[in-house]
């Protein structure tokens, strides 16, 4: 089964629009114009399969506690200074997955890193039909 995509609001949705718009015009920076296309790589396969293993999915216990959804930890790039990881969370129904944070790796978890990541909203589920 294929997921829809969707970003939270507002941070993830702005960030994603203004990435897209930045690459689409060729105003987008070196380093941005890597983070989009990592990141575009690693929604496709969250889209076609979350537990893709170059994804290296895994539930987070301390955000799954705070945001009260099960939330997800998905890689953009590893073995690197700083590698990105991507959390989201099933929803708002049972075709979507929705992106709720775009976070440099917490360097010690066990410190309550975790604590300093912030989470965007779940958008609204609008029914198409």
């Amino acid at each position: 089964m294929a997921f829809m995509i969707r970003m939270g609001i507002p941070e993830m949705e702005k960030l994603w629009n203004q990435l897209q718009e930045n690459y689409k015009s060729g105003a987008i920076s070196k380093n941005d114009a890597a983070l989009y296309k990592k990141w575009g790589k690693a929604l496709k396969l969250l889209s076609k399969n979350p537990r893709h293993p170059s994804l290296h999915s895994h539930d987070i216990e301390q955000l799954t506690a705070r945001y009260g959804l099960r939330v997800w930890q998905s890689y953009l790039e590893n073995k690197t200074s700083g590698a990105m990881r991507m959390f989201w969370v099933y929803g708002p129904d049972k075709q979507s997955i929705t992106v709720i944070g775009l976070e440099p790796h917490p360097e010690d978890s066990k410190n309550g890193a975790y604590n300093h990541i912030n989470l965007s909203d779940m958008p609204e589920f609008q029914n198409i039909y």
